[in-house]
């Protein structure tokens, strides 16, 4: 007999009884019954319940065993009686006499409780990491984010995509996030950078000859945490493919997208595609929001026209000064007591607006506290560009353009969180697509790339050389679900004399372009195909298919919102040999009152 076990602790089921089985594992739960002493045996594949009596010679060391201790238990299987089976567990017909008792490793006082769902605070959890996952949803994410990886694997590769790792040490690049910099020992002075991601190298390895590359990349990036991305690290599925268009790369990925939430949805609805494609500028307008939410029913029209010269002079006013006005329906909104709507203009005050202006369409006529300065043919003019009904409300949002869009994207959200009329279970992908290329800053009032530098606009150097940048669209997209960003990507610009001419206008020289991206560049001289790719990120969608709201519920082992890892403890001084091997002094900034 093997020394720790003939079964897992999710294998014996009735057609077992009778037989001697070896199990090895944790010590999940205990309870005395008198007589008896029940233990419950859990390892990576389930749990069984197994029972020692008071007169075995085992008897003392199983009840002297602390809960999560490490035990091997052998004896005969049998059949649990009717009124005991527990049809819960695919082990609950059967149950383990123990005729031996070892105790392979002894646990101390837990500070996290494993049986149970009882909540603990995150920076306990996340120092005692290896007992989290001991826990049964986290254990279940972790398993399902490896399914998941899986499925797509075998789904790129049937597609025929080679699967090819690119370097983690690289040289550090001017745009995107900060960089971790690594200290190079061999070369003083000089330093490393982890990839932000595979970029260049994906695009160099279509200009080396393979057709189509995928793999699942590990990505750095030194910027602070949110709930939908760890500081630090992150995965992607990184791709690329050659002699691609825009189409190709759509067609390439929603089938890989469309069958992996099939898989693990748990019976949620899934987008069909082809996945609605939404231009960039309808997206602001419509959705107030370039990551719409499309299980949202709820959509945003521009009324600016309603209210120009109108007798409501806050909007007039501030539309004749270039503002402009963005609705919100509200489905059957107007059933809804004055409470409703004083709780939602409370709302956008906390967002900084004024408030949210509202008029409400009844059986009486319009009614609300903007109703009475619109006339009944501004009036019927806002209900059909609102398509809202009797019964209906709307609301408003006034401000410019930039602030305008995503505030009302913000309401449209809340007043639809608020009529309860979001969509439960399914998942809903588009495509947000024509990009603009470029864009201004307010502050400096220079031109910079908006998106991906490395795109190609549409229209390519004909476009850079005689249209406005920022009319300009380019070859890029992203790939929503459920209002969450799961990728960007683009069709890359491979043609060197359009690479320079973009960076021209963001206002790089052609000397600076040649220093920063000079090995791409001289790739792209000895004939480059025309490529393009994407990358969903693994994190946010294992997210999504575990229903849970934050990135580190399906992470192993990832670091706190401040980019700790208190498990491991990280990040850390090191000694002073080890900086001297790498020509490094140390100079922190001034203590204050805070900290360093």
């Amino acid at each position: 007999m093997h020394p720790y076990r003939t079964h897992t602790c999710g294998e014996l089921r009735q057609t077992d009884a009778g037989k001697t089985a070896r199990l090895s594992g944790w010590i999940h739960r205990k309870r005395d019954h008198g007589n008896l002493l029940f233990i419950d045996i859990r390892d990576h594949f389930g749990l069984t319940q197994c029972v020692i009596e008071t007169n075995s010679p085992s008897f003392k060391a199983a009840e002297a065993a602390r809960l999560e201790s490490v035990a091997t238990v052998t004896g005969q299987v049998v059949s649990r009686s009717p009124e005991t089976q527990n049809t819960q567990m695919p082990t609950g017909d059967v149950e383990l006499v123990i005729t031996d008792f070892i105790l392979e490793s002894e646990a101390d006082v837990l500070p996290i409780q494993v049986n149970s769902d009882q909540e603990f605070p995150e920076e306990t959890r996340l120092s005692y990491r290896f007992l989290d996952l001991r826990r049964e949803k986290m254990h279940r994410n972790i398993v399902l984010r490896s399914e998941i990886i899986a499925s797509i694997r075998r789904h790129m590769t049937q597609q025929g995509f080679l699967e090819i790792q690119t370097p983690i040490l690289t040289s550090s690049s001017p745009e995107g996030a900060r960089d971790f910099l690594v200290p190079s020992r061999l070369h003083p002075g000089k330093f490393y950078a982890l990839p932000q991601a595979p970029q260049q190298f994906k695009q160099l390895l279509m200009v080396a000859g393979f057709d189509k590359y995928f793999q699942i990349a590990p990505c750095f990036r030194d910027e602070d945490a949110r709930a939908d991305r760890s500081p630090g690290e992150f995965y992607q599925l990184d791709f690329e493919m050659a002699f691609a268009t825009q189409d190709d790369v759509f067609k390439a990925i929603e089938p890989v997208l469309h069958a992996v939430f099939t898989k693990f949805s748990k019976d949620k609805s899934i987008s069909d595609y082809p996945f609605v494609r939404i231009p960039y500028k309808e997206a602001m307008l419509r959705y107030g929001s370039d990551k719409p939410d499309l299980r949202n029913p709820l959509m945003i029209s521009d009324v600016s026209s309603v209210f120009e010269g109108s007798d409501f002079g806050i909007f007039s006013k501030a539309v004749a000064a270039g503002s402009v006005v963005r609705a919100i329906q509200g489905k059957e909104a107007a059933k809804k007591p004055r409470s409703f709507f004083d709780k939602l203009n409370k709302w956008a005050q906390s967002e900084g607006a004024p408030g949210l202006g509202y008029i409400i369409f009844s059986d009486e006529g319009a009614k609300g506290p903007i109703a009475r300065f619109l006339s009944e043919e501004r009036l019927a003019t806002l209900r059909q560009e609102t398509g809202c009904e009797t019964g209906d409300a709307v609301f408003f949002v006034c401000g410019p353009e930039k602030q305008a869009a995503p505030l009302a994207g913000l309401a449209r959200t809340r007043i639809a969180e608020e009529l309860d009329c979001i969509e439960k279970n399914s998942f809903q992908f588009c495509w947000i697509v024509d990009f603009p290329m470029f864009e201004k800053d307010e502050q400096t009032d220079k031109i910079e790339f908006s998106h991906n530098p490395f795109s190609m606009p549409q229209g390519g150097l004909n476009a850079l050389e005689t249209q406005n940048p920022l009319e300009i669209k380019a070859y890029q997209y992203d790939i929503v679900c459920n209002g969450i960003e799961l990728s960007s990507g683009a069709i890359r610009n491979h043609l060197p004399q359009i690479m320079y001419k973009a960076f021209e206008i963001a206002g790089y020289s052609h000397d600076i372009v040649e220093s920063e991206f000079g090995g791409m560049l001289n790739a792209f001289k000895f004939g480059a195909p025309p490529h393009g790719g994407c990358a969903p990120g693994i994190d946010r969608i294992v997210m999504l298919l575990a229903d849970e709201p934050n990135l580190r519920e399906v992470v192993a082992f990832p670091m706190n919102q401040k980019a700790e890892d208190l498990l491991m403890q990280a990040p850390n001084s090191v000694s002073d040999q080890q900086l001297k091997e790498l020509s490094i002094r140390v100079h922190l900034p001034p203590e204050t009152e805070t900290g360093f």
